[in-house]
């Protein structure tokens, strides 16, 4: 039986629905591959063994410093000192391989149920791949980088878990309704009939009529007096909402017949004629038609313009129908500018079905430094994207890829016109890492940990053997071999010398 399959009924043994699942799969997955005796890559070498080799060397104790290499290892790359010390413990009080699979699944569960209680909630209850993946990637895993892009990575992993097996459940073995893994927030509104009445076959698109966010149009949606909802929404920045499931029918075109087959996608726009949208939330449109087509196995977007016509046609079992509000109801939506564009939309979204690239830039590995004095925009695309924040004069930027002058940042895109290009660096990997607070926090963290053992020189013997004897020195906690730990080379913060002092004074009675 394969790991992802093993994984999967263990996580559903215990609890776990099926976004949960999936969610918690795709982030084992990046951080493992769903290995469980998987060395972090950059160990290999600096050790000089195989993942096996490692697991082996630590099973039989040729390899004592387990706990304390600070190399990730594992289905969760366990790599602070802590949790490798109790992943250890629970193999060895179990009698098993430091590298078995179901040991780690059960010292996993442990841990997430005394350390990690709220992620274990989410992962029983949550409403959407990306909600379960966000939630073990922001409060379990925690990696230096936590990006909007990381995120979607692991949904889009987790995704595939739920496509795998929660979709092949459905009635028929085939794959069933799942959730974009483009969400990047979630607000399920009451106003929706569970489950639809029918199978997905068109795509509704509709203007909000006003410039707002995702977070906004949960707030719209979520009384249930409001009596509308859309599966989807798309902010004025791009990104992606989910405020009923595809499984569910929204309520959003003031025609069940049309929301029971559609999904739903709200846009922002302005709020005055022809409801123009920006081009990140355009950009996240097509993104989000082409997903939704490739989840419920479309390959062709057809638009035919004509009410009549759209509703006496019956689609083919690999097209999807678009459909707009205002053929059922007395309103201008979707808006002209996006009801002129639905030519468009079909072409560029029937291009990428048919296995056209979208152009994402160039990727390149520099670093630049800017030159423009007001500062420089950075923006959700290059020239026309909004602005999410600006560099200060002399910010040194790393630039990842390029499009038409254009640089990505990590953040967003920027103007290369205004900054000076001062280094060139190797290709990036997936084990290199930007410098980010994060990133120093963590190596912090590891370089702290090989430090706290009872390592020293000869030559403070006397001076350590006076201060345990006089309990000016108690250390913390024991050493894998029951000897107490004075971490005798860890550095000494102002608090622990003021209480060293203190101890000192109270000794001989000048406190």
């Amino acid at each position: 039986m394969a790991n992802d399959k093993t994984i999967w009924e263990f996580l559903k043994s215990q609890g776990l629905n099926d976004y949960g699942a999936a969610g918690l799969m795709g982030n084992l997955y990046a951080e493992s591959g769903l290995s469980p005796t998987n060395l972090q890559n950059t160990y290999n070498n600096k050790f000089g063994m195989t993942d096996d080799e490692y697991t082996a060397a630590v099973d039989a104790g040729r390899y004592g410093n387990f706990v304390h290499d600070s190399a990730g290892y594992g289905l969760a790359q366990w790599t602070f000192w802590s949790r490798k010390q109790g992943l250890y413990d629970y193999a060895k009080s179990t009698g098993r391989s430091i590298g078995d699979l179901t040991m780690q699944l059960e010292f996993l569960f442990q841990e997430l149920s005394s350390g990690y209680k709220s992620v274990l909630s989410t992962l029983k209850s949550a409403t959407s791949v990306l909600q379960a993946s966000n939630s073990v990637l922001l409060q379990f895993e925690r990696p230096a980088d936590q990006s909007v892009s990381v995120q979607n990575k692991r949904a889009s992993y987790g995704q595939n878990y739920y496509n795998q097996f929660a979709g092949a459940a459905q009635e028929g073995g085939s794959v069933g309704m799942s959730n974009s893994p483009l969400v990047e927030y979630t607000k399920i509104s009451p106003n929706r009939s569970s489950p639809r009445k029918n199978a997905i076959d068109r795509i509704s698109i509709h203007c909000v009529v006003g410039q707002c966010s995702i977070q906004s149009l949960g707030s719209i949606f979520a009384p249930s007096s409001r009596q509308a909802s859309s599966n989807y929404g798309i902010g004025y920045d791009g990104r992606v909402g989910m405020y009923v499931e595809e499984k569910d029918r929204s309520w959003c075109t003031s025609s069940a017949a049309n929301d029971n087959r559609a999904v739903t996608i709200e846009v922002a726009s302005d709020t005055t004629d022809p409801y123009a949208v920006t081009d990140a939330a355009y950009a996240g449109l097509l993104n989000l038609v082409t997903d939704i087509c490739k989840r419920n196995g479309k390959n062709k977007v057809v638009w035919f313009g004509d009410k009549a016509k759209t509703l006496a046609y019956t689609p083919k079992s690999n097209e999807m129908v678009l459909t707009v509000h205002r053929w059922f109801a007395n309103k201008a939506c979707p808006g002209n500018y996006l009801y002129n564009l639905h030519p468009q939309i079909v072409a560029e979204v029937n291009r990428r079905l048919a296995g056209g690239s979208v152009d994402t830039g160039t990727a390149v590995s520099y670093q630049v430094k800017v030159t423009a004095d007001a500062g420089l925009n950075c923006r959700t695309a290059p020239i026309n994207g909004t602005v999410i924040m600006a560099y200060e004069k002399g910010t040194i930027l790393n630039i990842s890829k390029e499009q038409s002058g254009w640089g990505f940042t990590g953040t967003g895109w920027v103007s290369l016109e205004w900054t000076e290009k001062i280094a060139s660096t190797t290709p990036v990997t997936e084990d290199d890492e930007d410098m980010t607070l994060d990133t120093f926090k963590k190596l912090m963290n590891e370089y702290r940990a090989e430090l706290r053992d009872n390592d020293c020189g000869d030559w403070s013997k006397a001076a350590r053997d006076w201060a345990t004897s006089t309990g000016l020195f108690a250390g913390s906690g024991n050493l894998p071999d029951g000897t107490p730990n004075y971490m005798w080379a860890d550095m000494l913060t102002r608090e622990q010398a003021a209480q060293l002092f203190y101890n000192f004074a109270q000794k001989n009675g000048l406190a």
